[in-house]
């Protein structure tokens, strides 16, 4: 079978099935071209290559979904995203977790799966809890993905009912570490972490700007680690911004990363070493460590907050609190029930422990911890 996926092919085909033509700012097509020709040296199996061509016909139609949406209501252009608030840190440094958190606040507007993939028509007030597309997200929560692999879900779930990464937007610009983390793509993986996010942040905004028009509004409460490699892009597209930086030990960060960059990888194509894997999520990762670092030395800390992983597992509705007075912004009663009732919940190790092993990786402790020397130096209190 033919590695090559066949870009233009599928472009034709998105186009035929939407009779729409329009995929806005073209830049998209870079990283569509950087993924597929990585994909071509992946050795995907049957089922990863079906997976892969269905996540580019998904962002493909979106883009043109979105892109006829804005064309056919230009009133969105007064739309505003005010004072976003975004949680960044490390990969598996309990961004995920916390997002979850500061979602249970009804004052803060999340981003869902199933709208943040299908934007169009944007979600209304009324229905949204009753929304079509999110009532098939709820049916569907485990889906194929789990099926091939149950033991994903001890590593990550995101519940229909809950955020998720701004990755889900950002894919249908193909730059995308979701891509990264689904097939073993490291030359793509290393595009990402160099190529300028200006243009994705851009088509991000868009895309929250038709999801709130529809009357769910709030303060958005957005995540996702790969922001921490492209914060001045993100700054200057938001300037209002404001961040919640999660810390954790990076070996173990490191370590979980690749061993699920490894889980999915072993599903979709054919296994690969563990170092191999080891190497590139200790790039990727090393990148957001730096990349926290030099935005702030540069800039100064006045609009990050900082946690602790020790302190958001030992105490989660405590270290909401701490964020909120860091973000001069009032928990309410009813936001502080709602977090607690979650927490009480979503303990830890509910789908499964994550086991892994930094050796079965590749990964040497005193070797990484020198490349997180300048990470490690910043924010030693929160790593204590």
């Amino acid at each position: 079978m033919s590695t090559d996926l066949g870009a233009d092919r599928l472009l034709a085909e998105v186009v035929d099935q939407t009779g729409l033509d329009d995929f806005g700012d073209p830049s998209f097509r870079d990283g569509l071209d950087a993924f597929t020709a990585a994909f071509a040296d992946a050795a995907a199996n049957d089922i990863g290559r079906a997976v892969a061509e269905a996540q580019i016909t998904s962002a493909l139609r979106g883009r043109l979904l979105i892109e006829d949406w804005w064309a056919r209501h230009p009133e969105l252009g007064q739309e505003r995203i005010e004072a976003p608030v975004f949680i960044v840190g490390v990969s598996r440094s309990g961004t995920t977790a916390l997002s979850h958190l500061l979602a249970c606040d009804p004052g803060n507007r999340s981003l869902l799966g199933w709208e943040a993939s299908e934007p169009v028509p944007p979600p209304q007030l009324a229905t949204y809890g009753t929304d079509p597309r999110f009532e098939a997200a709820r049916a569907n929560e485990w889906g194929l993905l789990h099926e091939l692999n149950p033991g994903l879900a001890a590593m990550h779930h995101d519940p229909p009912d809950m955020p998720v990464e701004c990755l889900v937007v950002m894919t249908q610009h193909f730059v995308s570490l979701s891509l990264s983390l689904m097939f073993p793509v490291p030359d793509y993986t290393r595009w990402v972490q160099t190529v300028d996010h200006t243009p994705v942040y851009r088509h991000h905004e868009r895309v929250l700007k038709l999801l709130q028009s529809g009357g769910v509004r709030g303060r958005w409460t957005l995540k996702s680690p790969e922001h921490a490699l492209a914060l001045d892009a993100l700054v200057a597209r938001y300037p209002d911004a404001r961040f919640v930086v999660t810390h954790r030990d990076p070996v173990a960060c490191v370590a979980s990363a690749a061993n699920m960059g490894r889980a999915f990888a072993d599903t979709f194509a054919a296994p690969r070493p563990g170092p191999e894997h080891g190497e590139v999520w200790s790039e990727v990762l090393v990148g957001m460590g730096n990349g926290l670092v030099d935005y702030r030395e540069r800039n100064g800390d006045s609009r990050f907050v900082d946690v602790a992983y020790a302190d958001l597992t030992a105490d989660p509705v405590g270290t909401v609190r701490a964020i909120y007075d860091g973000l001069d912004e009032e928990l309410s009663p009813l936001a502080e029930d709602a977090v607690r009732a979650h927490a009480a919940v979503a303990v830890q190790h509910r789908h499964g422990r994550h086991e892994y092993r930094a050796d079965d990786l590749g990964i040497d402790r005193a070797a990484l911890d020198e490349r997180f020397a300048a990470y490690r130096r910043r924010f030693a209190d929160h790593l204590a």
